[in-house]
């Protein structure tokens, strides 16, 4: 995961990785399930933010749910808005993230 649009430039540090779960969950329209946490470990952050929800793939932009984090992100609430940046048939895409954090306790 980067800050900006393009792919890690070589030497670049990269702002976050994803790890979790991307399935497909129907068959009569695209759709998906997502599981992950974003895993911050730069300079700038360290710790989680665990995002959970459908991806409504028809919709021009999708809601996800942050439920949780963990170090800089402690007890994270929020939405995650996300939407298609690029791709290549339907062996890559690219999605273009905003989260949006709100103070829970």
């Amino acid at each position: 995961m980067t800050v900006g649009k393009a792919l890690p430039v070589a030497g670049e540090e990269p702002a976050a990785r994803a790890q979790g779960f991307y399935f497909y969950d129907k068959q009569e329209s695209y759709t998906s399930w997502f599981g992950f946490s974003i895993v911050f470990n730069s300079t700038a952050h360290k710790g989680t933010l665990n995002l959970v929800g459908a991806d409504l793939m028809d919709d021009k932009t999708r809601d996800l749910s942050v439920v949780g984090g963990t170090g800089d992100f402690f007890m994270a609430c929020g939405i995650a808005t996300l939407w298609l940046d690029a791709s290549e048939g339907t062996v890559y895409f690219r999605l273009q993230m905003d989260i949006k954090l709100y103070e829970c306790y």
